[in-house]
């Protein structure tokens, strides 16, 4: 047979290509052919590997099966395996394919282009080109089926291999959430066993401490039983000193008034004797007068109106003498203005105050660097007091140790106190219910406290006698002698003005107030309610009514009006009573002539009509702390035994 022409339905010219140049193609030749085409259309460097036959076209028993390999650029790789583990594709391991004749490979263009170009086909017959297109359509069936099945297995090994992907991340999740767990789990363990330890610790520090605070408090109560004892030698020693002291000034009282007594005995004996001497000299010469006379005139008449003369010269003398006496008393009487058991408790205050400076003096130290150490510990001490219990109770146990202290003289540190604590009383916000507290304690301890405390009371405030002294030109040479006497301060010859001598009356009546409202359960205190009762009376009964006098009135009902109440009940109302109808009325200037005194009326008045007593004064109760109820007890515990003390009261 002879062969087949085949001729394309397509113009056989494009684009200056001729698609059938040669009819007689070869296999080789074609494949050349369309590698060419392909270079020319700019295909070739989207198709890494070209085909090509192995062997013998169409031949069955000559062909050799050869596998089909597929390969990854090296460039691609090296690429890939720099971008390390941040993506983590799945990879697809490459693997051979046979194939019957035809396997895919890397050609170079060069061996491409050396090839020379053959015809298609040589000339067959009608049998042997059916069967060349049956065999090549055969092929194509087999190389589709082998694609598929290429394909299939690839998408079974993309599956398999996302399923392993997921497995594995699913295992590595596992294991890291194991290990979350189990490191959780480490810290919970691990947080348990520190909190056991920590309670292991905690409980035997707590069990040291708790020995140890029995040890301390063993100890403390064992210096508390020594110092205990200490102070009450001390204080034993201290009373036996000031009773002897006191007898000693009793005894020079008594000596001193003994001689006094003498010499006025021995004064009036002279007075006496020349009375008589005078008496005789005057009956003399009455008797030569008479004798005279009776020679002249004998009449009695005559001897008589002499006798008369001169006993009428004497009556004369003498009643001029008592009448010379009778004034100044009343002098003595219009300039001081006080009762009379007031001046002698002023008096006996002032005389042991006296007698610890002169013998506080006779030491000689007061310029020395120890007593000025002592006065700025004293002055911080005091400095620092507050109204809490815990430092009321501290700065008690300090000051105890000073006057305790067998370094200093006892007298030295107790005047220091006297002075500084009146001397802190004038300064703003200051604590007087904190410092009579402190006051009333240490003179528990040492008598001597309140007694100083009050003689420099006396001396600054003449108030809290209470005692006033008018002017009068017979008793003061001036003005400013005057205001010395009453108590005003003098400073580079200036006397101080009216409003800081006012402010200073109210200072020290506030302090003076506190200390009488002052009780203390189990604490014995000498100069207590008792003594301000008595202090109001003879304020009432006294005192004029002035600036002054208000001012200090005033000031000492707003401290201890509480507490006079709360003992007194009506009884104080009564004297409330006098005070508002009497005192307030009793003014010789106007009210609104003076805004000090129309402050201080209107303060007493409305004291009164607010029933200001029933409210506790600011600050009266201690703070609570760490301060024992039985030594600082709350001034609400004082209430039984309010009419326990045996000391006698003053009416007037």
């Amino acid at each position: 047979m002879g062969a087949v022409k085949l001729e394309p339905r397509c113009p056989q010219r494009i684009g200056g290509i001729v698609i059938d140049p040669q009819p007689d193609w070869s296999f080789d030749g074609l494949l050349s052919e369309l590698s060419l085409i392909e270079k020319k259309l700019h295909i070739s460097s989207t198709s890494p590997f070209s085909i090509r036959k192995s062997g013998e076209v169409f031949s069955a028993k000559s062909a050799e099966r050869r596998g089909f390999v597929m390969r990854v650029d090296e460039m691609v790789d090296s690429e890939e395996d720099s971008k390390g583990e941040a993506c983590d594709w799945p990879l697809v391991r490459a693997r051979r394919f046979t194939c019957d004749e035809f396997d895919i490979s890397y050609d170079s263009e060069d061996d491409s282009m050396s090839e020379t170009l053959c015809l298609l086909m040589d000339k067959v017959g009608l049998i042997e080109g059916a069967l060349s297109e049956l065999t090549h359509d055969h092929q194509l069936r087999v190389k589709d089926e082998i694609r598929n099945q290429i394909l299939a297995w690839e998408a079974d090994l993309m599956i398999e291999n996302n399923k392993f992907t997921s497995a594995l991340a699913q295992v590595k999740k596992y294991v890291e959430a194991r290990q979350e767990m189990d490191r959780k789990l480490d810290v919970q363990y691990q947080r348990k066993k520190a909190e056991a330890l920590d309670n292991h610790l905690t409980a035997v520090q707590r069990d040291h401490e708790h020995k140890s605070q029995i040890e301390e408090r063993r100890i403390r109560d064992d210096a508390a039983i020594e110092e205990a004892k200490r102070r009450e030698k001390a204080l034993q020693e201290e009373k036996f000193r000031q009773e002897k002291l006191r007898a000693e000034a009793e005894a020079r009282l008594e000596a001193e008034k003994k001689r006094a007594e003498e010499a006025k005995a021995a004064a009036l004996e002279t007075e006496r004797k020349a009375a008589k001497e005078a008496e005789k000299k005057i009956a003399a010469e009455d008797s030569a007068r008479s004798a005279a006379a009776a020679a002249v005139v004998p009449s009695t008449d005559a001897t008589g109106s002499p006798k008369r003369a001169s006993l009428g010269i004497l009556n004369d003398q003498s009643n001029k003498s008592v009448s010379d006496g009778v004034k100044t008393v009343q002098q003595a009487g219009n300039a001081l203005k006080c009762a009379e058991s007031a001046l002698k408790l002023e008096d006996r205050r002032r005389q042991i105050y006296q007698e610890v400076a002169a013998k506080n003096a006779s030491l000689g130290l007061g310029s020395s660097s120890a007593h000025l150490s002592l006065q700025s510990k004293i002055n911080r001490l005091i400095k620092q007091i507050s109204g809490s219990k815990e430092n009321v109770r501290k700065k008690v146990d300090q000051l105890n140790q000073i006057f305790f202290d067998s370094s200093c003289p006892q007298s030295i540190s107790v005047a220091i106190y006297a002075e500084k604590i009146v001397d802190q009383c004038v300064n703003p916000n200051n604590s007087v219910f904190a410092y009579a507290y402190v006051t009333v304690l240490l003179a528990s301890q040492v008598p001597l406290v309140m007694d100083l405390v009050l003689a420099k009371l006396n001396k600054v405030c003449i108030y809290t006698v209470p005692k006033y002294i008018s002017y009068s030109k017979s008793s003061f040479d001036t003005k400013a002698a005057h205001y010395k006497a009453i108590g005003y301060k003098e400073e580079d010859g200036q006397i101080e003005n009216e409003e800081s001598y006012v402010s200073g009356i109210a200072s020290y009546m506030s302090l003076y107030g506190a200390l009488v409202q002052t009780e203390i359960q189990g604490i014995q205190h000498a100069h207590g309610l008792g003594e301000g009762w008595s202090w109001l009376a003879r304020f009432l009964n006294a005192l004029p009514a002035n600036l002054y006098t208000a001012v200090a009135l005033q000031a000492f009902l707003e401290v201890a009006g509480f507490g006079l109440y709360r003992r007194y009940k009506s009884q104080f109302k009564k004297l409330l009573s006098v005070v508002y109808h009497d005192f307030t009325s009793a003014f010789k200037e106007p009210a609104g002539v003076n805004p000090k005194l129309s402050r201080a009326i209107t303060g007493i008045r409305t004291y009164m009509e607010t029933k200001g007593f029933l409210k506790e004064p600011e600050g009266r109760s201690l703070q609570n702390s760490l301060l024992s109820h039985d030594f600082v007890p709350d001034l609400e515990s004082s209430d039984h035994y309010h009419y326990q003390q045996s000391r006698p009261f003053y009416h007037y």
